[in-house]
């Protein structure tokens, strides 16, 4: 399967989310093959956009969840509230949250234990500055960041969980990482998955790749067996941009499907 998520971030209102959900829906119809959809308007777009997408192809994300179910933590939304407003996905630690807001290790740890224990999968955002890059640092950067969000993940629904490498130095500035590159960072996450959490299997674990991903390099990124799928920011506000990447994860599911089994 491959997975493409759209991070509509602070973009869009309620109308804009619904008139964009449609439009998805849209580039889905006639697709024999058809790639998990995930959409992650505002908070307060969440309600009208699920009245277009429920009982679709297309799910319903959300861009943060505190690890609280209820208190006093004004201006936070609680994972009991987004099972309510018929999320099911919910991106975690992503580096604008780090970066901008505070987000740490820790507390991205927390969020994720307590999304699997509502029932949500999580969306772990991974990746490393330009500066860790530089200096050689990157897996141990990502690793570092995994393993806090593993070490409170239960074993059961584990393999619930997405991780999505977003290098911090590729959002939003034009310079993806390369498919190879991305593709070697994907394997280590898989190999830490597998040794970090009981009875966690890497086969089952879903890795994204996320970082000035565009309909250019989509089909490159897709087409790596590493790459289970991508999180898209600024191209999925676009419509022509992100239905072309459905189109592309489409395209790679309808030649795998086409490939002859191997012996």
């Amino acid at each position: 399967m491959k997975t493409i998520i759209g991070n509509w971030k602070m973009n869009v209102g309620a109308r804009e989310s619904v008139a964009l959900a449609r439009g998805v829906l849209l580039a889905l119809r006639g697709r024999r093959h058809l790639p998990e959809v995930v959409v992650c308007p505002p908070f307060t777009a969440l309600t009208e956009t699920r009245k277009t997408v429920g009982r679709t192809h297309v799910a319903l994300g959300a861009q943060d969840v505190h690890w609280e179910e209820t208190g006093a933590f004004t201006g936070e939304i609680s994972p009991r509230m987004l099972v309510e407003t018929g999320v099911s996905h919910v991106l975690i630690g992503h580096s604008e949250r780090r970066r901008l807001f505070g987000e740490t290790d820790e507390t991205v740890g927390k969020k994720t234990a307590a999304a699997l224990a509502h029932g949500l999968v999580p969306v772990v955002c991974v990746g490393e500055t330009a500066e860790e890059r530089d200096a050689g640092q990157t897996e141990a950067v990502v690793l570092r960041q995994l393993a806090a969000a593993f070490s409170a993940m239960p074993a059961r629904g584990a393999e619930r969980v997405f991780v999505a490498y977003e290098p911090v130095w590729a959002i939003g500035t034009g310079a993806a990482a390369t498919p190879a590159d991305a593709a070697a960072v994907h394997a280590a996450i898989r190999a830490a998955f597998r040794a970090s959490v009981k009875g966690g299997d890497r086969t089952k674990l879903s890795v994204l790749y996320g970082g000035s991903a565009d309909p250019s390099n989509a089909y490159a990124f897709l087409r790596e067996t590493e790459i289970d799928g991508l999180l898209v920011g600024g191209a999925s506000v676009k419509l022509q941009q992100f239905t072309d990447m459905i189109a592309a994860a489409a395209d790679v599911l309808e030649g795998i499907a086409a490939a002859p089994a191997s012996v």
